[in-house]
């Protein structure tokens, strides 16, 4: 049964020009002061979700965009400002991309943000999906076996320093602690200071690919899966969902349809879904522009990617558009009867779903996108369990 409604901002500036006749992605340039506009939109966005009963805003981890399409780049820094200027809802870290960070000062960074938030922090670990930000930290990406080996072994650290109270470790990209000469001893465990006070700690992971060895290393460690995008519509979905629990079974735990899941959708409220789609179509389309360059829209061909930086091609050009997107379920569109007739039918479908993240593509404006967030919440969620939109002061 649904209870929580989440919300994620990549971090999108207010973008002009936009959609498949607009501004190609790699041709964006903003000024400092305009991609710092990001920070505040993200203040905006978790007040207002604050006094309407949203359970978590989540916030995605990006490096160097100046496109101004991804804009946060430290998820705890800002988790932990936006914990005190809110009172109710959680900060999640939608994700900590660990192949940029040494994995015990991400882990330390953590437990300060649940000690200083009381527990209003949301851990989240990611892979990461641009080649400009993971290989100039120093990280392998385009080696794909390289980025899971490392992100595998960065997780095993972070959840030993998180567990033991004295820990060690020694794989292929770490040995810790090295065992160097220490105040008349040799280094052979060490303590992260400060552990999380609340244990175990609450960890949330991207569904991409849905391969068999990354659902089983979740399941072991206990992190929960975030499904969505492509994998939001129709069979995609269905097929992570039963992925999902067969990898739990391997490693010896039963689950329910939907256990552990949140699933992900964007978005777009409007008085009919004509409507909708009209208004919410080049929104759609700068998303694609976005994404699809990152080949993390699997249906697009390298002909339709290459059509896609041309603004005079483009918009007559066969390219995925937002009737489709609708049409097989990964983009919710339409009044408040359309959306929760789509929830209701999740809900049926999968009895243990507990939790779904509703969000606005890149592009949208923070007057539309506060506009949006706040209809959803008094049209759509007052309609299942747990959603009382308005039911809290506004911080």
């Amino acid at each position: 049964m649904i209870t929580k409604f989440d919300s994620l901002y990549a971090g999108h500036t207010d973008l002009d020009d936009i959609g498949y006749g607009g501004t190609p992605i790699n041709e964006r340039r903003y000024s400092n002061a305009h991609l710092a506009t990001a920070l505040s939109k993200a203040e905006n966005m978790a007040k207002l979700m604050d006094g309407l009963g949203y359970n978590c805003f989540w916030m995605a981890e990006h490096h160097f965009q100046r496109e101004g399409t991804e804009c946060i780049p430290n998820n705890l820094m800002m988790a932990v400002h936006l914990a005190h200027q809110t009172r109710n809802i959680k900060i999640g870290c939608g994700f900590n991309i660990a192949p940029m960070w040494h994995p015990l000062r991400l882990a330390e960074d953590y437990a300060l943000a649940d000690i200083l938030t009381g527990g209003r922090v949301v851990f989240g670990l990611g892979r990461g999906y641009h080649t400009r930000e993971v290989e100039t930290f120093g990280s392998p990406l385009r080696d794909q076996e390289a980025n899971r080996a490392l992100y595998e072994e960065q997780t095993e650290i972070i959840f030993k320093a998180f567990n033991e109270e004295a820990f060690s470790h020694k794989g292929k990209y770490y040995t810790l602690p090295p065992e160097v000469p220490y105040r008349g001893y040799t280094l052979k465990e060490l303590t992260l200071v400060p552990r999380p006070l609340r244990l175990p700690v609450e960890c949330w992971q991207p569904v991409q690919g849905g391969s068999a060895r990354a659902l089983e290393f979740m399941a072991k460690h206990g992190i929960q899966g975030m499904v969505g995008g492509g994998s939001a519509e129709g069979g995609a979905m269905h097929k992570v969902v039963l992925d999902w629990q067969a990898a739990h079974a391997r490693v010896g735990k039963q689950i329910e349809l939907g256990e552990r899941l949140c699933f992900g959708f964007h978005f777009y409220m409007a008085n009919s879904r004509e409507q909708g789609v009209q208004e919410a179509a080049k929104y759609y389309e700068e998303n694609m522009k976005m994404f699809g360059e990152l080949r993390l829209v699997r249906a697009l061909s390298e002909e339709q990617i290459e059509i896609m930086r041309d603004p005079k091609r483009a918009p007559t050009a066969k390219l995925p558009r937002i009737e489709d997107a609708v049409a097989a379920g990964g983009f919710l569109c339409g009044n408040a009867h359309d959306l929760i007739a789509h929830l209701k039918a999740l809900e049926k479908k999968y009895p243990a779903l507990d939790r779904v993240s509703v969000s606005l593509s890149v592009g949208v404006p923070e007057a539309v996108a506060l506009e949006q967030l706040e209809r959803f919440a008094k049209e759509v969620m007052p309609a299942f369990q747990g959603g009382t939109a308005a039911a809290r002061p506004a911080a």
